[in-house]
């Protein structure tokens, strides 16, 4: 370039520096970091709406319980959730409820049987050798038999089932209602009919829609090893007693009454799957009546609301006019699962979710805690059953007769009570 006054400038010479193989640029730098910062950033996006961002830097404490159908709540991921701001992780191992009772559970923080009489066996035992047992009960759900509404109508037009009163939802039996969801089951006429080998036909399912020649039956677990399948046992047993004693006092009248309703019961089916095959397509034609827990067909209806928007007006529960609830026992085995016992029966945010799994959660006295539920189910428009309070409360046996009636009923070696059970 010529300047003004005559000097020459040249023009800037721009020197360009070869990159070696081996070397990075800015923008390689940035495009190999950039998917492990997102990487990164996703990871503490999910711990802080988890409410668990500080974890990574806190001890987490892993508990192992043992449990039969309760370990659906502490298989929930909302649960786990809640367990981990406290610290907590649970490590669970499935086992039938009479299993806990009599096998060796030194291993274990805590177990956690679904029935009164494992639980009274264990804490007894414990008690007689010192060793730490303390029991907390947090929740309780009554045994019904779950069914589909051509069966339950066909059992109210032969006068065994009769419809319950339920608060709102949709589905319900209130307001007007034609198509209730909840049922009272006249326990003695609903086993009479077993006893005659009654078919569906034969009570006129036909005029219903549908044909079944099979006999009527509730389908239960194995009864070798569910707790809710005993449960059943001890139901039918109350039913059928005639004008015996409530529950069988010795070895003999347990023997006695357990052939006398041996031919009531029908099982088969492992306890994970009773309910999953309820909620299946093909359960109507596999097991149309099968025996289950009030929570499971309440958690099912929450949710097939709120991906449908609208309860399953198909399914519905029947009630045993004989009603027993059972109460699952949960027994710290140490100081940590008391921790967790504690925590189980007292946090806010688990006591909630254990009302929005379906179970009746208790208040400190023991007494199911006023109207928790129903409010839940309200506000999900689930209608909510209304209980008749004229329903005899049956009594269960101790763990011994029971132990010595599934043994005959399920024809499997009664379980290896220890001395102190006897």
């Amino acid at each position: 370039m010529v300047a003004g006054d005559g000097s020459v400038i040249e023009e800037p010479r721009l020197a360009v520096r070869h990159r070696s193989a081996g070397s990075w640029s800015r923008r390689s730098l940035l495009l190999f970091f950039l998917p492990v910062l997102a990487t990164a950033l996703t990871g503490l996006a999910t711990l802080a709406v988890s409410g668990n961002l500080l974890l990574p830097f806190e001890r987490v404490v892993v508990l192992e319980g043992k449990m039969a159908s309760k370990r659906d709540f502490f298989e929930d991921e909302e649960v786990q959730r809640i367990l981990l701001k406290h610290h907590i992780k649970v490590h669970i191992t499935s086992s039938g409820s009479r299993e806990v009772a009599v096998r060796d559970i030194a291993a274990f923080d805590f177990v956690f049987p679904s029935g009164q009489p494992a639980g009274d066996l264990i804490t007894g035992v414990r008690a007689a050798d010192g060793l730490y047992a303390k029991v907390h009960r947090p929740f309780v759900s009554p045994i019904v038999l779950a069914t589909y509404r051509e069966y339950a109508e066909t059992l109210r037009d032969a006068g065994i089932a009769t419809p319950l009163p339920s608060e709102g939802g949709d589905g319900g039996g209130a307001g007007g209602s034609d198509r209730p969801l909840y049922y009272s089951l006249d326990m003695r006429k609903f086993l009479d009919s077993i006893d005659r080998g009654k078919r569906w036909n034969d009570l006129g399912i036909r005029r219903h829609g549908i044909a079944n020649a099979n006999r009527i039956v509730a389908q239960s677990p194995d009864v070798c090893g569910s707790n809710s399948a005993g449960t059943y046992l001890a139901l039918v047993s109350f039913t059928w007693r005639g004008d015996g004693p409530d529950v069988p006092t010795t070895a003999q009248e347990a023997s006695s009454r357990a052939r006398s309703v041996k031919h009531l019961m029908e099982q088969g089916l492992p306890a994970a799957d009773v309910f999953r095959t309820y909620i299946s397509p093909d359960g109507k034609g596999i097991a149309p009546v099968v025996v289950a827990y009030e929570h499971q067909y309440l958690t099912y209806q929450v949710r097939h609301r709120a991906e449908t928007g609208r309860v399953d007006s198909e399914r519905v529960l029947l009630y045993p006019s004989s009603q027993f609830v059972t109460q699952p026992q949960f027994i710290a085995l140490n100081d940590r699962g008391d921790r967790l016992g504690e925590l189980v029966t007292t946090d806010p945010e688990l006591r909630r979710r254990a009302m929005e799994l379906g179970f009746r959660i208790l208040d400190p006295a023991g007494e199911v805690a006023g109207d928790q539920l129903k409010r839940f189910l309200t506000e999900r428009n689930v209608p909510v059953p209304a209980l008749r309070g004229d329903d005899t409360r049956s009594p269960m046996p101790r763990i011994r007769y029971l132990e010595q009636m599934i043994s005959v009923v399920g024809d499997c070696p009664p379980a290896p009570l220890p001395d102190r059970a006897q």
